[in-house]
Order: C-alpha cells, then sequence, then structure tokens
C-alpha cells in the first residue's frame, strides 16, 4: 500500500490499494526515488549531449565552411553605418601608374590566435573600392613638390567612401614599388618628404613617417605571399584532418619541438620583365658555403604575423626572389638578340645570307610552322620563319637557364632552398595562366604531360589554320595575335623554368594555373594592410581584457544555467521525495497505534492497566 500525505490547514491522507494495479506500482518507495533518480539523471545527460553537440558540431561546420561563405559575403557592400568597421587604406605607386585600395575589417574576435578580417571594401553598386591614376609617381624625379598634387585625386576618391567619424583612425600607406627604386636616394627622399608635409594638411588620415616608404622588391613578394594565403585561409588554425599540414621549425626557436599548422601554398609569377617566386620554408635550412649563406639572408624572410611577438604560432620563414630578364616578354627578346647575333657571325663565317630576304628566312623552332616574323637590330632586319619545333625550342632555350653545377641553386645559380615536393601546393600567375588557359584551354591543375602534348600539338600546327581558329572565337576572349604567335616560345619558357629552372620534377601534380582566387584578383596591397596592421588586434584585447572577469562570469554562468537549473530541480524534487516517505513512516506508526488501541478497547481493557505489568 502506497500512503500519500499531505499537512495541510486540514491534514488529509489517503492511500492507494495494490489491487488492480500495476506490477511497477508494488515497487517499495526506496526503489522508485532511486528509480526517479536515475531517470533525470539520465535526461540531464541526454541533454547535456545534445546541447554540447549542437554547440561545438555548428561551430566546427561553420569553421569548415567559413572561407566558401565568404565568397559570398566578400560581395556585398559594405555597411558604413556599422560604428564597429574599422578601415585602413593603401596606395600602390608603380612604375605606369598608382592605385589606391580601401580596405576594412570587423573588430577582432579577442583571440590572439586569429588575424584581423580585412576584406576590401566595397560601394553602393558592390564594386571595390579601388582607383588608378597615370603616370607613375617616379615621373615626379624632377619636380618632386607636384606630388601631393598628383596624389591628392587618390586621397579625395578614398576620403568620400571612409565614413569621416572613422579618418582620424584610419592608417594611411604610400608605398612605392619598381618605378621608384630605379630612382637615386636623393630623390626617392624628396618625393617622401612632399607627401609626409603636405598629405596631414588636406586629411585627416592616420599617416607618420613610416607610412610612406619605397618598398623592395623582397617586401612585395613577401606582401604577395601573405594575400595568396590569407585569401585561402591558410593562417587559420584548424582540427580537421582532410586538411593539409607541415611540420614547422619555428625560426629563433630551434631548441623547442615542433609545431605543426597548415601547409601554405607557394606562389609562382612570371610578368613580361621577371619572375619571381616565394614559398614558405617550414624548416632550418643548410648551406653548402658561407657565401650562399650571406645570398640566403637576402632572400629569407622571417616575420610574425601574430599580435603578440611572444607567440609563435604565426612566425613564417618565406623564400622570396626575383629574376629580372626572366618575364616572357624579356625572354623573348634575349632569344631573338642571340638568334640574330648567332645567324650573323654563321652568315659571315659560311658567306651565306640567311634570314636576310623572305627568299632564305631564318628557321625558328619556337614559332609555329610557317608563322613569319621579324627582328629588328642596328637598321638590319632579320626575316623568321616558325619550324614549329617544340622540343628543339626548348633545347635551345635551356642556356639561358644560367644554371650553375652548385646544390640548391636555380636560375642565375641564385641559392634556392629545398623544396618538399610531396607536401607543397604552389599557385602559378600571369604568364603561368597565360600560357596555359589563353590558347591550350588547360588553367587550372597543371599536369606535365598533357601540357607537353598539348604544346607540341599547337607548335607544330600551321599558322593558317591557327588564324582560322582565331577567326572563329575557338581561344580565349582576350587572347590576341601576339599572343597566338609567341604562344609556342612562350610554353617552352614556361615549362624551362619552372622544371629546368626551379627544379620542379615532371611528376609534380600540386601547381595551380590561376588568374583569381576565389573569383577576385589578389593584390599584394592585401599582403600589405595585413601585415602592418597586425599590432591593432592588442587594442581590443586590452579591451576585452579590461571587462575581464565580469564578463568572463557572465558567459560562464550563460553556458552552465541549464546545468544549475536540472541540478537544482533534483535538489527540490529529492527533498519532496524524502518528505513524503517521512509522513508515510509517521503515517504508519499512527495506524499500528490505532489498532493497538482498538484491540485493547474490544477486550474490554483499558490501556492503563495492560501498561502497568508490562
Amino acid at each position: 500500500r502506497i500512503s500519500i500525505s499531505c499537512l495541510l490547514p486540514a491534514s488529509w491522507h489517503f492511500s492507494i490499494s495494490p489491487v488492480g494495479c500495476p506490477r511497477i506500482l508494488n515497487t517499495t518507495l526506496r526503489q522508485i526515488v532511486v528509480i526517479g533518480i536515475l531517470a533525470a539523471a539520465v535526461s540531464l545527460l541526454y541533454y547535456s549531449l545534445v546541447v554540447i553537440r549542437n554547440k561545438y558540431g555548428r561551430a566546427y561546420r561553420d569553421k569548415r565552411f567559413h572561407r566558401y561563405l565568404a565568397r559570398v559575403t566578400d560581395t556585398e557592400a559594405t555597411d558604413t553605418n556599422n560604428p564597429n568597421l574599422n578601415y585602413g587604406i593603401v596606395v600602390d605607386c608603380g612604375s605606369s601608374g598608382s592605385r589606391i585600395f580601401v580596405y576594412c575589417w570587423p573588430r577582432h574576435n579577442g583571440n590572439p590566435h586569429d588575424l584581423l578580417d580585412i576584406k576590401q571594401m566595397r560601394d553602393k553598386n558592390r564594386k571595390p573600392v579601388v582607383m588608378k591614376i597615370k603616370p607613375g609617381i617616379s615621373e615626379f624625379a624632377s619636380s618632386p613638390e607636384k606630388v601631393s598634387d598628383y596624389i591628392s585625386p587618390l586621397l579625395s576618391f578614398a576620403a568620400e567612401h571612409v565614413p569621416r567619424a572613422k579618418h582620424k583612425e584610419t592608417p594611411l600607406y604610400i608605398l612605392c614599388t619598381a618605378g621608384m627604386r630605379i630612382l637615386p636616394e636623393s630623390q626617392q627622399k624628396a618625393i617622401l618628404e612632399d607627401l609626409l608635409t603636405d598629405i596631414p594638411v588636406h586629411f585627416d588620415f592616420l599617416f607618420s613617417d613610416s607610412h610612406a616608404e619605397v618598398i623592395s622588391g623582397k617586401q612585395e613578394g613577401v606582401y604577395a605571399w601573405i594575400g595568396i594565403n590569407f585569401v585561402l585561409g591558410r593562417f587559420e588554425h584548424t582540427d580537421d584532418e582532410d586538411e593539409a599540414i607541415v611540420e614547422v621549425h619555428v625560426p629563433g626557436s630551434e631548441n623547442k619541438e615542433a609545431i605543426f599548422r597548415k601547409r601554405t601554398v607557394g606562389i609562382l609569377d612570371m610578368g613580361g620583365v621577371s619572375t619571381q617566386i616565394a614559398y614558405e620554408v617550414p624548416k632550418t635550412v643548410s648551406f653548402a658555403s658561407s657565401q650562399q649563406e650571406e645570398v640566403a639572408k637576402n632572400l629569407l624572410a622571417e616575420f610574425n604575423l601574430g599580435c603578440d611577438a611572444h607567440q609563435t604560432e604565426h612566425v613564417y620563414r618565406v623564400y622570396v626572389a626575383t629574376f629580372l630578364g626572366f618575364g616572357g616578354n624579356a625572354a623573348r627578346q634575349r632569344y631573338e638578340d642571340s638568334l640574330f647575333t648567332s645567324t650573323v657571325l654563321k652568315n659571315r663565317l659560311l658567306g651565306k645570307q640567311t634570314g636576310l630576304t623572305l627568299d632564305s628566312p631564318c628557321l625558328d623552332p619556337c614559332l609555329p610552322l610557317d608563322a613569319q616574323d621579324e627582328i629588328q637590330q642596328n637598321g638590319q632586319t632579320m626575316y623568321l620563319r616558325g619550324t614549329g619545333d617544340f622540343n628543339l625550342c626548348r633545347e635551345i632555350i635551356q642556356p639561358f637557364m644560367n644554371k650553375t653545377n652548385e646544390t640548391q641553386t636555380s636560375l642565375n645559380g641564385v641559392y634556392q632552398p629545398a623544396v618538399h615536393f610531396q607536401n607543397s601546393e604552389f599557385y602559378g600567375f600571369s604568364e603561368f595562366y597565360y600560357c596555359t588557359e589563353d590558347v591550350l584551354r588547360m588553367g587550372g591543375d597543371y599536369n606535365a604531360a598533357k601540357f607537353t602534348k598539348a604544346a607540341k600539338d599547337y607548335c607544330a600546327t600551321k599558322w593558317s589554320v591557327l588564324r582560322e581558329r582565331f577567326d572563329r572565337g575557338l581561344y580565349a576572349s582576350h587572347a590576341d595575335l601576339h599572343r597566338l604567335k609567341y604562344q609556342c616560345f612562350k610554353s617552352a619558357w614556361m615549362y624551362e623554368v619552372f622544371h629546368s629552372g626551379f627544379s620542379f620534377p615532371e611528376s609534380y601534380s600540386n601547381l595551380k594555373t590561376a588568374l583569381q582566387v576565389y573569383d577576385k584578383e589578389v593584390q599584394w596591397t592585401l599582403g600589405a594592410i595585413l601585415y602592418r596592421t597586425r599590432f591593432l588586434p592588442l587594442r581590443d584585447i586590452q579591451q576585452e581584457n579590461f571587462r575581464g572577469s565580469h564578463s568572463h562570469w557572465r558567459s560562464f554562468s550563460f553556458v552552465y544555467n541549464h546545468y544549475l537549473f536540472f541540478a537544482c530541480f533534483l535538489i527540490v524534487l529529492l527533498s519532496i521525495l524524502l518528505y513524503l516517505l517521512r509522513l508515510r513512516r509517521i503515517h504508519r506508526r499512527m495506524l499500528r497505534n490505532s489498532s493497538s488501541t482498538s484491540l485493547w478497547m474490544e477486550e474490554g481493557l483499558r490501556p492503563q492497566e495492560i501498561a502497568g505489568p508490562l
């Protein structure tokens, strides 16, 4: 029998007879209490597992797909009414003109392990806030006092897009590249002084002496490397087993254990005049000689992208080398000069007239079959006709790599640390993309065997057929007749630079040729703003620390309030059950006493009489 009693102003109780009740109700009250507590504990455990799974599962999915979602959000117009957005401006002063880029980013999340989430600002029409003017800033070398007037339209353009209230805290960087490097130091200094003097008078941007400078080719290469890897999300930390990782010996901590982090990508960029390579060197390098070590110091850059100089997880060692004269157009010019000189010399020795008339042209294996071309030098004209021999073309241009017998060297015998071909990834830009995509239509994942076959077939195709295909629009929209004529040479040049110059094996399969990353062109200015603002998160982190323990306790209680609620609920439930158990004992004692009194009364005895002898 289960008895339930409640003490109210009018005390009452009732009993449930076990007759006809389910078996489970025939158990003792202690068993019911235990079963109830176990059921509540199981429910609490299940609820906790659901909460944790939803919380961390969602965080994992958000982190995993963050960079893909960013591809969509990056194209949205920037909300200039958002007070938590910060802005930064970079002016790229190149040789042919100057361009201004405006970037923005939200407040730092307070985690010192994360970098700023910098994006390019977009106007109301969702177009990037970019403006270009001509000529290059180096054209004002003889009149440096006009430089500030020259650059003023760019700054006015930026001032219109950055909210007025944010001007004083918006850093402005004016970084000059190739055109300024060739000027004498005195002229460079005069131009920079005019900028530093006049710009603060007319604009309120955060602009100090270190914000205007001429950067080296090495710095430009490092900024480009940072920009590409930042857009690809290679500076983020991951626990995803599908992500490629690499073992890194952090510079300056040789006695510490190696760390594992996301594998970064290397970049290959072949322009018209020069070729550049940049990639991370994850392990400590060794040198064949002291001379090689001295050269390496100018080619290896070690830097910390993190906001805390004592943290080493964002310390990178990057190799950057630029090779003038190894761009596609410059290489063709060197090749033609060599061909002209050697042909003239042969004509003198053998008494021939090769190349001097259209009837006896100089045969060029690096031109498509039957394609015609001319070389003009010193008032002389040499006529060329293509034979379209890709393998012979490669053979002829190999000496132009200027390779040496020294170990760990590349083009021009320049030092190059070893590349871990089995665990590396490279992106090829500019001519690497044009050579594979414009005509051959195989941009993207590079395959040496397929590329070689396609290049051979193209070179061996008659020029008349190529022209017909061009007229039918079978090539890329921006491919022109110049591309068609020199595609054979540039294909051979790109192949030799990559495989012979930089020593990548023909089996290497981790090169991607690209024009854009995530459908947008990545400029070195993105890497520049990321590197130069790397200490700004300290401000937000310090503010978070100042709020300190109070906000921490608030978040702590928010996370665990579910558990506290259930703990209190169980305590209350247990108290009620114990109270009911106590009432049951009291009720049973009262029943026993009542039964004894009835028995005494039936026998005609008073309780006092029985109690005496006992």
